[in-house]
């Protein structure tokens, strides 16, 4: 597989608060990764950086070869590196095929490739049962998923979800797991995970990077990362 993503040394500064500190990792396309820690951990505040809501202090981020570091909000969605924020963001009152259109058409003209892509995007958060309702009155864990076909309609290749568990029932959150599986395996998207849900993230069976006041702790294998005594000490508890 070929390299998505490439993080070198990336810092961020609050005003004298360090938020981030000389992180870096790499990643393949088409696989995911997990990232935990405790509260005030740099989760978000990493996320942030890669999606361009934040420019980093220092450090360098490359997105398929291309440095983007420097680059806007916009210009990394048009190449296909979106973020999902842990609320939902849908338009209520549309049904679920309008707002997945909606992402379509802002990357293709309207027509039978459309509605086959319409098609397939639903098909694939597993909501054509929702197809012409209202995002309004679906369950939270299907706005979750409804949010996330929207960035495949959009045309993401890299997928930056942001606790997207957070709220779901217990079967919500297998069928997420489920899905982000498939999204990697079956359509090559690159995807990285932000959650507390631990249960979750083992069955990702994904890398798991741990954060810790800014600072990566360790990284490995769910199984190599919950039996770190300081991954217990800090997150996990004993």
């Amino acid at each position: 597989m070929s390299e998505v993503l490439r993080v070198e040394g990336l810092t961020k500064k609050f005003r004298g608060i360090t938020a981030n500190s000389d992180v870096s990792f790499t990643m393949e396309a088409g696989s995911v990764r997990a990232i935990i820690g405790p509260n005030g951990a740099g989760k978000t505040t990493f996320l942030s950086m890669l999606s361009g809501h934040h420019l980093p202090s220092s450090g360098r981020i490359w997105y398929e070869g291309t440095d983007i570091t420097r680059m806007s909000v916009v210009g990394r969605a048009r190449r296909g590196l979106l973020r999902k924020f842990q609320t939902p963001s849908v338009f209520d009152e549309l049904s679920v095929r309008a707002n997945i259109e909606l992402a379509v058409l802002a990357r293709q003209s309207a027509g039978a490739s459309a509605d086959r892509r319409i098609a397939e995007v639903v098909e694939t958060i597993r909501l054509q049962d929702q197809l012409n309702e209202p995002a309004l009155i679906l369950s939270h864990g299907q706005r979750q998923w409804l949010e996330i076909g929207i960035l495949l309609g959009a045309g993401a290749r890299l997928m930056l979800l942001d606790e997207p568990t957070a709220g779901m029932t217990a079967g919500e959150t297998a069928a997420t797991a489920s899905l982000i599986r498939e999204l990697a395996a079956d359509h090559q998207r690159s995807i990285i995970v932000i959650e507390h849900d631990i249960d979750f993230i083992r069955s990702l069976e994904a890398p798991v990077m741990v954060l810790n006041l800014g600072q990566i702790l360790t990284e490995g294998s769910f199984e190599t990362v919950a039996a770190d005594a300081r991954v217990r000490d800090v997150y996990l508890g004993h």
